[in-house]
């Protein structure tokens, strides 16, 4: 039996017959200096959507020039004029949402639900929330105890220049929202380098902002491979920072590479969260954060729920249920009506995940249930069925190493302390999950836990406002919030003599 392909909406072939032209600077778009072109694959047909410029160290240059030629201009303008231009964004993203949903879907694989409502809807309200803080962004001026005469001093926030973003596959449009938005409401230029494997929806993204009115060079894109257009702008002089969201090895690589120029850095790493739930808890409600905590946009996300450490008494029920469950979410096209879970990203990434598998297999781990790719008419996409293990010890790769994929790692534990203990065990503190009806007990584990994000009683929940980042090895400094838009600052002391 086969099943027809899904193709690309007419609509969008405009689109994707532009994208070879995809290197955007100076509010103008062509193909790469050197002509080189990638393939960019529908991951659920493995079949080639179009292609997308390589950019390499050239068109970096060019770009970094662009910005820093539009930095003045940019960040003179009035506050309220950036406001207002973030929020003309936040507009033009909703009135094309299904457009940018379909773009993801196609280009990532997730369902078209999950684009919609998480990546195009969250994307649209961290622009508008952006959008007010130009005129809000202030200084101080500190009480000052001078030794001689009398001053007074006050303080600027300044932009700090050019900003290179390079950003992720897993939420494309979403993390360059994170990165954009607070980076120009602070008044400062941007150049864009999306993954290499999801760079559609930022390519819409640059075009809706010039569509905005955004002037040319505030924004410039750079598509291309990270180990050539993102090590270019990581190691150029002319950018004064970089905010990345990517792996933990990565990371170390970008400080290592930054450190000549001494560049100010925004890492947001990866992550192996800890989901623990007490048997006082809601086990119909954890079992449920515990499925989305997993296997949303195909367990690809950075602070997914990937060891789910459950208290003995509550062990067997709560893995019942969500065998149940997984094995009744539906594979399929993201762009099916009926599809609940997408491929994953590519080829490489399943054969890294299938790998996992088998080390959980042979390291002694139990598989409840997938663990396996679907045959027939999915068989040509990168698809793997929901995977559960348990028996899972807390040495096995399963537990201690982030994974990326659909497999759920269940523990067990016997007592508070345990489970605090060894939550933190990991180089890791991204996230993690409490689940209790002891309102105590959730406040003791939550101040306890090592990691940026506690959510209790339930899991993924993200606000433009809220702060999102990590401890240890999973980064520094912060998306989201007051704190990410500071990070794109400086602080200047401005002192005058009264004497």
């Amino acid at each position: 039996m086969t099943t027809p392909q899904i193709r690309p909406p007419e609509e969008l072939r405009p689109l994707l017959d532009r994208a070879p032209r995809s290197i955007i600077i100076g509010g103008r778009a062509a193909g790469a200096a050197e002509g080189g072109e990638i393939e960019t694959l529908d991951p659920a047909t493995g079949e080639v959507l179009t292609r997308i410029a390589a950019g390499t160290a050239a068109d970096v240059d060019r770009a970094v020039a662009a910005a820093s030629a539009a930095f003045p201009s940019w960040r003179e303008l009035s506050p309220d004029a950036r406001g207002r231009l973030l929020s003309d964004l936040s507009v033009l993203i909703e009135e094309n949402a299904g457009e940018l949903a379909m773009l993801e879907t196609l280009d990532n694989g997730k369902p078209m639900t999950e684009s919609l409502y998480l990546d195009v809807g969250l994307a649209a309200q961290s622009w508008r929330y952006y959008a007010g803080w130009p005129t809000k962004l202030s200084g101080q001026t500190p009480p000052i105890s001078p030794m001689v005469g009398q001053s007074f001093v006050y303080t600027r926030r300044e932009p700090l220049g050019v900003v290179g973003a390079i950003v992720p596959w897993n939420f494309p449009l979403l993390m360059a929202t994170w990165k954009l938005a607070p980076a120009l409401a602070a008044g400062n230029t941007v150049v864009l380098k999306p993954s290499e494997m999801t760079s559609l929806s930022a390519l819409r993204l640059v075009e809706l902002a010039a569509e905005a009115g955004f002037p040319p060079g505030v924004i410039n894109l750079v598509t291309g491979y990270g180990h050539q257009a993102g090590q270019a702008l990581i190691e150029h002089p002319g950018v004064a920072k970089i905010s990345f969201t990517g792996s933990t090895a990565t990371g170390r690589r970008i400080v290592t590479a930054s450190a000549g120029s001494l560049k100010k850095l925004t890492l947001e790493l990866g992550g192996k969260s800890a989901n623990i739930v007490f048997p006082d808890a809601d086990l119909a409600l954890a079992a449920q954060g515990a499925l989305t905590g997993i296997f949303l946009n195909q367990g690809q996300v950075c602070c997914a729920g990937s060891r789910l450490m459950v208290h003995r008494d509550a062990h067997d029920d709560l893995v019942g249920e969500l065998e149940k469950a997984a094995r009744e979410i539906r594979l399929g096209h993201g762009l099916a009506d009926d599809t609940e879970m997408g491929p994953l990203v590519s080829a490489t990434q399943l054969e890294r995940v299938m790998r996992y598998v088998e080390s959980g297999r042979d390291q002694g781990a139990t598989l409840v249930c997938g663990g396996e790719r679907p045959d027939g008419p999915l068989s040509d996409g990168y698809y793997l069925r929901p995977t559960i293990f348990t028996d899972v010890r807390d040495d096995m790769a399963i537990a201690s190493e982030e994974i990326f994929g659909p497999v759920l790692s269940v523990l067990t534990f016997d007592d508070e302390e345990e489970a605090v203990r060894r939550a933190n065990s990991t180089e890791y503190g991204l996230a993690a999950g409490v689940w209790t009806s002891d309102i105590k007990r959730a406040h003791r584990v939550a101040h306890g836990l090592q990691a940026g994000t506690v959510w209790v009683n339930t899991y993924n929940m993200l606000d433009p406002a809220a702060p999102f980042g990590g401890y240890k090895a999973s980064g520094y400094g912060r998306d989201l919030g007051e704190e990410s838009l500071l990070g794109f600052t400086q602080t200047k002391s401005v002192w005058v003599g009264l004497d």
